[in-house]
């Protein structure tokens, strides 16, 4: 990846739509009551109905270990990224593989590479590599990493990965905490760049995304505060002198296609495709070139329904 420049992992001009997925992060926040009981058959079904109806991407989290007093509104269920994408790289044909977000400080970067080099190798180039600072600071105690340092961590981690990632054999890094050379590492990543979309909102977030990342991932930031975050990380990238390609997330309201008959919440945008697609094209106007959506359902079958109609009704009205 170092040296390789970027290029757009979704065509430009469109607006590109992925999810992350169920079941595997129940945070008490956004998970359904039906996820608790449900297992890799459901997670698998999800992914491919998703794989179908051309969804761009599918996403999973990250995290290692929730502390007893987050764990109300977090839950403890949140499976591992590497091995969550490489068991759907093997489900899967076309739709790209999302690390939403992959907390690298907990990692050496090697291992990193490891792991998602053989993602990226074993899905033919499908990976997205996701990164975040992290924000539980129990997990990195634990690991024994520096949780008020984790910024500057995430900044050196990402550089070395850019290295470590790249097309040569024996890579080279030299950083404060991280320095590798003469240490080979096959098989390589399918891709010559791997995409890295940096999440997170605050300023150094969006300071991170503008300067290392190939793209940005909100979190949660609505609407109205997308159009600032956005000419913020133009104007970074520009004083920077960082040229290239960039792709703008954002995740959307909960959506339900069609009338629900059951109450979704009153911040679910539900109703007709082409009520749904029109707000939604809301988005690319003010810059965004890839959606995050999410659905409201009652089980795996409602969601899998979901999933058809919008490849099928609402995404076709995406582009008018």
């Amino acid at each position: 990846m170092a040296g390789i420049p970027a290029t757009r992992t979704f065509p430009e001009g469109r607006l590109a739509y992925g999810m992350q997925l169920p079941i595997q992060s129940q945070s008490t926040l956004y998970a359904e009551p039906w996820e608790a009981s449900a297992g890799a058959a459901d997670l698998a079904e999800v992914a491919r109905a998703a794989d179908r109806a051309g969804f761009g991407y599918i996403a999973t989290c990250d995290h290692v270990a929730i502390p007893r007093r987050l764990a109300g509104p977090m839950g403890t269920t949140w499976y591992d990224p590497v091995g969550t994408l490489a068991f759907l790289a093997g489900i899967t044909e076309r739709v790209r593989l999302l690390s939403h977000v992959a907390i690298l400080g907990l990692r050496h970067p090697l291992l990193s590479a490891k792991q998602y080099a053989t993602v990226d190798h074993l899905s033919g180039g499908r990976l997205i590599l996701g990164v975040g600072a992290g924000h539980v600071a129990e997990e990195f105690e634990v690991l024994g990493v520096d949780f008020a340092g984790r910024g500057a961590l995430l900044d050196e981690a990402v550089d070395a990965l850019r290295a470590a990632l790249g097309p040569e054999e024996y890579p080279v890094f030299e950083g404060e905490r991280f320095s590798f050379s003469d240490l080979g590492q096959r098989p390589r990543p399918a891709q010559a760049r791997i995409p890295v979309w940096v999440g997170g909102s605050s300023p150094a977030a969006v300071r991170r995304a503008a300067v290392r990342g190939d793209g940005w991932l909100p979190q949660g930031d609505p609407r109205d505060r997308l159009p600032a975050q956005i000419a913020r990380i133009r104007e970074l990238r520009e004083a920077a002198g960082v040229t290239g390609p960039f792709e703008f997330g954002a995740i959307t309201e909960a959506l339900y296609v069609g009338e629900p008959g059951w109450d979704t919440g009153r911040r679910t945008l539900a109703g007709k495709p082409e009520v749904l697609a029109e707000s939604l094209r809301a988005y690319r106007a003010l810059g965004v070139d890839q959606i995050q959506v999410r659905f409201r359902s009652r089980d795996r079958a409602e969601l899998t329904d979901q999933i058809t109609a919008f490849g099928a009704e609402v995404a076709p009205l995406l582009h008018d």
